[in-house]
């Protein structure tokens, strides 16, 4: 198994409310990021997010993630899923099955990512390339 560590950096949000309630709003976010160290790239994401009345919330997305990974170019999709605690968000990602694409096809694997609010965001991936 191959290893991937790097960081990435936001370049865009756009949330918006799916469902206003009293005690906290399902929204969804479509956001972009920019992706360095082990993977060269960039990646789409859509993010269904869960909030709680004191601004933390769960949530679970999807993303395409293009770019440069040991050495080869293609593309794979993460699922996800994790939390922000009101600091950071903090998750797991699985690499959905099928979805890998040019040299990255067969790719198969999963990882977690930490996003401090204000800080470097970080990613680490297990990966296995068939």
């Amino acid at each position: 198994m191959g290893q991937a560590k790097g960081e990435f950096n936001v370049t865009g949000w756009n949330e918006e409310p799916v469902v206003e309630r009293e005690r906290g709003n399902l929204t969804r976010a479509s956001v972009t990021q920019e992706l360095s160290g082990g993977i060269e790239g960039t990646t789409k994401i859509e993010w269904l997010l869960a909030y709680r009345e004191d601004k933390t919330a769960d949530f679970v997305g999807i993303q395409e993630i293009v770019g440069k990974l040991d050495g080869r170019d293609g593309s794979f999709v993460i699922s996800s899923a994790g939390t922000f605690d009101g600091e950071r968000a903090a998750g797991r990602w699985t690499i959905v099955a099928g979805s890998g694409a040019g040299d990255l096809a067969g790719i198969s694997g999963d990882g977690e990512f930490d996003a401090p609010h204000g800080g470097q965001a970080t990613y680490r991936l297990s990966y296995d390339l068939g």
